[in-house]
């Protein structure tokens, strides 16, 4: 009961820290700054706490059903197969993706990207984000499946 409550409680945290930060907080950074480049810095920075936040919330929930005798063995293997999906999206979102788009943005001479580059990054920001999507879903589906 106190395994099944803690994973609860991490899952919780972890979701709602993706959402209110994916979903909340950097689209009201891009409303309310006048400043797009500060907007983008300041989500960045978020994105990439958030990031470790998934890393860690994954391996701390993958260990904690690995553990738990209480949660049968279909159950384990879907919730298993909801954190491994939610960790790819973070590896490959985040990890993956980030370090192209940050390149992008130094290589930009005086803070302008060229049109070419602005395209590249936005299909990479795209791309971040269907993944950041999908570990959002599998997120409330995590939720649901530990309630």
């Amino acid at each position: 009961m106190v395994a099944a409550r803690v994973r609860m409680l991490l899952a919780t945290l972890w979701v709602g820290s993706m959402w209110t930060i994916g979903y909340i907080v950097a689209p009201t950074l891009f409303a309310t700054l006048a400043d797009r480049m500060l907007a983008g810095m300041i989500a960045g920075r978020l994105f990439r706490i958030e990031a470790w936040v998934s890393l860690v919330g994954a391996i701390a929930l993958i260990a904690l059903v690995y553990r738990d005798s209480g949660v049968d063995a279909k159950g384990r293997k879907h919730l298993l197969w909801i954190l491994f999906g939610m960790l790819t999206c973070t590896l490959a979102g985040y990890f993956g993706l980030q370090p192209f788009m940050e390149a992008l943005k130094a290589s930009a001479a005086g803070g302008m990207m060229d049109a070419e580059a602005r395209s590249r990054f936005g299909m990479l920001h795209g791309i971040a984000s269907v993944f950041y999507l999908i570990q959002s879903i599998l997120g409330g589906l995590l939720v649901w499946k530990l309630r």
